[in-house]
C-alpha cells in the first residue's frame, strides 16, 4: 500500500512539474533543463523538431513544433523565451497556428528554422506549410516569419520562391560571402515518391541574398540508389564548405547497411558540389544529425546511435585530424532526436533537442543543455 501511494505521489509530482526543472544524465551535457513537455490529454500528440537563436548573451529564442491528431509530421509552430541563459523558459508563445485560415485554405506546419543574421537585430523563422487536409507533410512549401522582439512577437511573410517544387527542410541556414556580399543557403530535400510512384527524394541547396527571395542552387549529386536528406552545411575552410546528410534506402526508406552518413563538398562557398560519398566514421540510422564547427576549428557530429532514436552521442574532429570514438551526448532510459546546437563560447555548446520521459515513448519534450568539448590535448569537460 505504500508503494502504491508513494507512485501516485511521484506521478501527481511529475505531472505539475514547472518548465525548466532539472533533469537526470548520463551523458556529457550538462545543465540539463526541459523547455517543454506534451499534454497527454491535450490535442497535440507530439512534440518535436526544435531549433533556437540567442537575442542576446542571456536571452534565447527556441521554437519548435506540436502534432495535431491524426496527421504526420503536421501542426503547429510555438516559441518559447529564456532570460538567463537557458536555465527557464516561458510559456508556449503561437507563431503557425493550424486553426487559422489563410484565405481560403488551412495550413498545418512543421519543422522550424530560425536564423538571426549577423548585425541585424531580427530572428527569422523559416518551416514547412501543407494544407490541413494533407495527411502528412512530404509535399511542402516554405513559409517564414520574423520577430524583433526577441520572440514575443512575430510577424508572418509570404516568400517569393523561384525554386518551384515541394520541399522539406530541418538543417539550420549557413551564411557564405561572395565578392564581399552574404549569400544564405537552406539545404532541402524533397520526398514526392512517397505518395507518387513516378516522383523522387532528391537532397538539394535554397539560395537567397535578401531572405525574401529564394532560388535552387543545385541538386546533390549522388550516384548510389540512396535518399540523402536533412543536411547540414559547415564550413571546412576557405570557401571550402561541406554538407553532411541523414541517409535511407531508396526503396523503402529505412536505414542503409551499413548505417552511415553521405556527405558532398563545395570548393567554391556553394556554387557547385562534389558527387555524395559515404561518410566511414559517421553513423547515421535514417535520423537528423547535427554537423557543425566550432571557432577552435573543430568538427563535431551529433546523431541517434539507433533507428529507435535511443541515445545521443557525438564525435569530434579536430582540424587535420580523424574523427574521435563515439562519446554519449545524452541518455536517461529514454528517446532522443533532432539535435541543434549553437556555439556560446570557443569549445562550448549551447544544445536543444526533442526527448522523452520513458523508453517506450518518443517526443515528448524538449530539452536544452550545455555542452563543453574536451580540448585537443584531452583537457576540458
Amino acid at each position: 500500500m505504500r508503494f502504491e501511494k508513494f507512485a501516485a505521489v511521484l506521478c501527481f509530482a511529475f505531472l505539475f512539474m514547472p518548465r525548466g526543472f532539472i533533469c537526470g544524465s548520463t551523458g556529457d551535457v550538462t545543465n540539463i533543463v526541459t523547455v517543454d513537455t506534451l499534454d497527454p490529454a491535450g490535442p497535440y500528440n507530439k512534440i518535436w523538431q526544435p531549433h533556437f537563436a540567442k537575442w542576446t548573451d542571456e536571452h534565447y529564442v527556441s521554437a519548435y513544433g506540436l502534432q495535431v491528431r491524426g496527421k504526420g509530421d503536421m501542426g503547429d509552430i510555438v516559441c518559447s523565451v529564456s532570460l538567463d541563459k537557458g536555465k527557464s523558459w516561458s510559456p508556449r508563445i503561437m507563431v503557425f497556428d493550424h486553426r487559422q485560415r489563410n484565405g481560403s485554405v488551412q495550413y498545418a506546419y512543421n519543422n522550424a528554422v530560425m536564423f538571426r543574421p549577423p548585425g541585424q537585430e531580427v530572428i527569422w523563422l523559416f518551416c514547412m506549410r501543407v494544407p490541413l487536409h494533407f495527411r502528412d507533410s512530404e509535399n511542402a512549401d516554405l513559409v517564414a516569419a520574423y520577430t524583433a522582439d526577441g520572440g514575443y512577437s512575430w510577424i508572418p511573410l509570404e516568400l517569393a520562391m523561384g525554386y518551384q517544387g515541394n520541399m522539406i527542410i530541418v538543417g539550420g541556414i549557413s551564411t557564405v560571402y561572395r565578392d564581399g556580399a552574404p549569400h544564405y543557403l537552406l539545404p532541402a530535400h524533397r520526398n514526392s515518391r512517397r505518395h507518387d510512384k513516378t516522383g523522387d527524394r532528391r537532397q538539394f541547396i535554397l539560395e537567397s541574398v535578401n531572405l525574401l527571395k529564394w532560388k535552387l542552387n543545385d541538386y546533390i549529386p549522388v550516384e548510389d540508389p540512396v535518399f540523402l536528406h536533412e543536411g547540414k552545411i559547415a564550413s571546412t575552410g576557405g570557401e571550402e564548405i561541406k554538407i553532411v546528410m541523414r541517409t535511407a534506402r531508396m526503396d523503402t526508406e529505412r536505414p542503409l547497411n551499413p548505417a552511415l552518413a553521405y556527405s558532398s563538398v563545395s570548393r567554391d562557398s556553394g556554387r557547385t558540389w562534389s558527387v555524395a560519398q559515404p561518410e566511414p566514421d559517421l553513423p547515421n540510422f535514417r535520423a537528423k544529425s547535427y554537423f557543425g564547427k566550432d571557432s577552435l576549428g573543430r568538427h563535431i557530429y551529433v546523431y541517434s546511435d539507433s533507428f529507435e532514436r535511443r541515445a545521443l552521442r557525438y564525435k569530434i574532429k579536430p582540424e587535420n585530424e580523424a574523427w574521435s570514438d563515439a562519446k554519449l551526448f545524452y541518455w536517461d532510459n529514454n528517446r532522443n532526436s533532432y539535435p541543434t546546437l549553437i556555439e556560446d563560447t570557443p569549445g562550448t555548446w549551447l544544445c536543444m533537442w526533442d526527448s522523452s520521459d520513458n523508453p517506450d515513448s518518443r517526443r515528448t519534450a524538449i530539452r536544452f543543455g550545455r555542452l563543453k568539448l574536451a580540448s585537443v590535448d584531452g583537457s576540458g569537460g
